[in-house]
């Protein structure tokens, strides 16, 4: 009997404490501890350009951008001196896009 009054015991308090550390349970972050990126990179393209699976000129191509496509600066990478490629994710609405949709992958520059 004690037993199962002690089990009990600590699962309503459990139940009862736990929730408060939980956004619904009354804790509130401000916008300050949000880590945002504040180094973000975007670029428009000026003329069409191949979107590649990785970085190598015989990489499979994976879609045409056209000129003005918007695209955030994921990382860089430096083959050479005469060969740069910037990893990129195309802007899209995650909500509304088709799932399956290609969203990121390499330019050459």
């Amino acid at each position: 009997m004690i037993k199962t009054f002690l089990k009990n015991f600590c699962l309503i308090t459990f139940a009862l404490i736990a929730p408060i550390t939980l956004p619904a349970g009354g804790i509130q972050k401000s916008l300050n501890q949000n880590k945002f990126p504040s180094n973000t990179k975007e670029i428009i393209l000026s003329s069409n350009t191949y979107l590649y699976s990785f970085p190598e000129i015989h990489a499979k191509e994976l879609l045409v951008l056209e000129v003005g496509t918007t695209l955030s600066v994921l990382r860089n990478w430096q083959v050479s001196e005469s060969e740069i490629w910037i990893r990129v994710e195309l802007a899209s609405n995650k909500f509304l896009d088709y799932p399956n949709k290609i969203t990121k992958g390499w330019i050459r520059m």
